[in-house]
């Protein structure tokens, strides 16, 4: 998760709790979903290259955090949530959806389940006033359910790459290594305390860590320190792409539905729990009629959002929902949501870029994946 709609403009922008590390960085800034965000430091393929070879870090306070506390907090969650979050182990967390009544996907969220009846839940910026006042409203009727915003008292990094862990483990604690993934664990850190989530949007191994706002400066001087690389927005969004992970606003938004966009392992229906969209999900499980895939091109051209999709000398037969240039593949990628007789990976296809036929084929899902230890 960590999508958000496209960046806005105007102003009135909230500023990061950490503005001034991020100038003294040299990062570039823009706007986005109402924040002023880094956009990049030394440049985004440089960023990119360093959390796919090494670590590297982001500042992703931006993202909307609330707690959902007391004994009631599960069931009133599940009733607002795709996945059977009630499922979930202490110390664990996982992908979930906050749909409307026709299945459509008003957002993405992940939720962690922390000991005491407490719930995290990490959401888009760009939908944070509305999917707080969801959870509100799920808690409001109930004496023993209190949902609490805590993103403006707070601070969120993600730290990612191959290294990151050993980093990670070196400045906060040892037990971050023993965490396998969607793992989280409260620790303390030169007495402040960090809850620690072995999440991440970039398709390679690391962490987030959550830290008071008045902590925040110190733990990313620590992280820099020890060799973490600052990363803005760019590079988030060229790795994300890399590993298709969904953008809401661009792959998935409230017309689309989870099964067509391959998320329907954050759905749950056999526990048989109500909750919003139940009913069109399960009319649309098995019955999707076109799917969310990979387009890798065969020669020189970008595909962006929006350009159009079709067989060789056809007709339009989709738009691409997010693209651009990977640094790791050397070639333009992008993601679109094709009828079933054209989503067979090898299928050659073609996007209109700015009116020249630029080679596509359709290749499996996702176009990069971090290699494992055997």
């Amino acid at each position: 998760m960590g999508g958000d709609a496209e960046p806005g403009t105007g102003g009135g922008l909230r500023k990061l709790a950490l503005r001034d590390r991020h100038e003294a960085a040299g990062a570039r800034f823009a706007p986005f979903a109402g924040w002023e965000m880094p956009l990049q430091y030394a440049g985004t393929v440089r960023e990119h290259e360093a959390v796919r070879q090494r670590v590297g870090i982001f500042d992703v306070s931006h993202l909307a955090r609330a707690w959902l506390i007391g004994r009631q907090a599960a069931p009133r969650l599940r009733s607002v949530t795709t996945f059977d979050i009630t499922t979930l182990e202490v110390g664990r967390a996982h992908y979930s959806l906050y749909c409307n009544d026709a299945g459509g996907i008003d957002d993405d969220l992940f939720v962690y389940r922390l000991p005491d009846e407490r719930w995290l839940v990490v959401q888009n910026a760009a939908n944070a006033e509305a999917d707080f006042l969801r959870l509100a409203s799920a808690a409001a009727d109930e004496t023993d359910a209190d949902a609490v915003d805590v993103t403006l008292g707070t601070v969120m990094f993600a730290v990612q790459g191959p290294e990151a862990i050993g980093l990670l483990s070196g400045v906060l604690d040892e037990r971050v290594a023993a965490l396998a993934p969607r793992g989280c664990v409260e620790l303390d850190w030169a007495g402040s305390p960090v809850l620690f989530v072995r999440t991440g949007y970039t398709g390679e191994d690391g962490g987030e860590c959550i830290v008071a706002a008045e902590a925040g400066a110190a733990l990313w001087d620590a992280l820099t320190a020890a060799g973490a690389q600052p990363a803005g927005l760019g590079a988030r969004d060229t790795l994300r792409l890399e590993a298709a992970l969904p953008l809401h606003g661009h792959d998935i938004d409230a017309d689309t539905d989870p099964y067509e966009a391959g998320l329907g392992f954050a759905v749950s229906l056999d526990d048989g729990a109500p909750f919003v969209g139940r009913e069109a999900l399960l009319a649309a499980k098995d019955r999707p009629s076109r799917r969310l895939c990979c387009l890798a091109a065969r020669g020189r051209g970008v595909p962006r959002a929006d350009h159009a999709v079709r067989p060789p000398g056809g007709e339009t037969a989709a738009r691409v929902t997010s693209g651009g240039f990977s640094p790791t593949l050397g070639c333009g990628i992008a993601m679109a949501y094709l009828p079933a007789e054209l989503a067979s990976p090898g299928t050659a296809l073609e996007v209109d870029v700015r009116g020249r036929p630029l080679p596509v084929e359709v290749v499996r899902r996702p176009f990069y994946r971090k290699e494992r230890n055997s």
